[in-house]
């Protein structure tokens, strides 16, 4: 059991399960605008998914304390490592146009950690309210515009639609995270439940899932897709609405990340 639990807790910690989340988001994506499944695409999203995260995650912890790095750090690290050259293998597969395309993307990633504002003391994640739109920003482009710019379609109003429905998801999908940490962050981080409260926040998260809902149905797709979305729907409200200060170790990091993932898999069950 405790082999088991320490399996999980790198899974966790090595942002394994939020790159799953990230490749569902992908899947659903290619389902939603019928893109052909693209192996070195995914996979390069994939395993980019994973660098981006560990290096904003330790890239900070690494610098300052590198001379008595803990054994599951450097194991982190070790894998980081193999991750970013599996990226770059699948990279040099993908159309160069389309790693082009993620540039902007990947620019905001390495400005979320590395501290360039203010004499070189803050960085993006920093800056109140900026943090959470940066993240669903950046989750929006590499899960909804990468893909499409990489399948050279025709642009329709979709993919518009789309991108925003995916950009409200992911900043709906954060608000757990934030209601958890308002204990751990720092006095002068203003995130959204430190500045208008656990209730509002809830009330604000609703309020995006249902436009959200919104969006799914102005999108042109089949019965079955709307009917498995409205499934996702409650599931995120329920995990949304039961979100506290002091939940458990496992609630947001590994049950709201796998909302996207159980999603795919649905989905994925009807079309088949």
């Amino acid at each position: 059991m405790i082999f088991l639990k320490k399996i999980l807790n790198f899974y966790i910690n090595a942002s394994v399960h939020v790159a799953f989340a990230v490749f569902a988001f992908v899947r659903i994506t290619e389902q939603y605008l019928e893109i052909s499944y693209d192996k070195n695409l995914d996979y390069f999203i994939f395993f980019g998914t994973i660098t981006g995260y560990n290096f904003v995650k330790y890239a900070g912890v690494a610098k300052l304390h590198h001379k008595r790095l803990t054994s599951n750090l450097k194991i982190i690290q070790i894998f980081s490592f193999f991750c970013f050259l599996a990226m770059c293998y699948f990279g040099f597969l993908v159309k160069f146009k389309t790693v082009l395309f993620t540039l902007p993307f990947v620019v905001l990633t390495v400005l979320y950690a590395i501290p360039f504002l203010s004499g070189f003391a803050k960085n993006l994640r920093q800056i109140s309210y900026l943090k959470i739109i940066v993240v669903a920003f950046v989750w929006a482009g590499f899960t909804v515009v990468i893909p499409f710019v990489n399948a050279s379609e025709i642009y329709n109003y979709n993919v518009f639609l789309l991108s925003v429905q995916r950009f409200l998801i992911v900043l709906v999908l954060i608000l757990p995270f934030d209601i958890r940490d308002v204990q751990y962050d720092a006095i002068f981080l203003q995130t959204i439940p430190k500045k208008i409260g656990e209730a509002k926040t809830k009330r604000l998260g609703l309020g995006m899932l249902i436009f959200a809902l919104l969006l799914e149905y102005a999108l042109n797709l089949d019965a079955v897709s709307k009917n498995v979305f409205m499934l996702f729907f409650f599931l995120v409200l329920i995990f949304l609405m039961r979100a506290k200060i002091n939940q458990s170790k496992y609630y947001s990091s590994f049950w709201v990340e796998a909302l996207p993932i159980i999603w795919w898999f649905v989905l994925l069950g009807f079309h088949n």
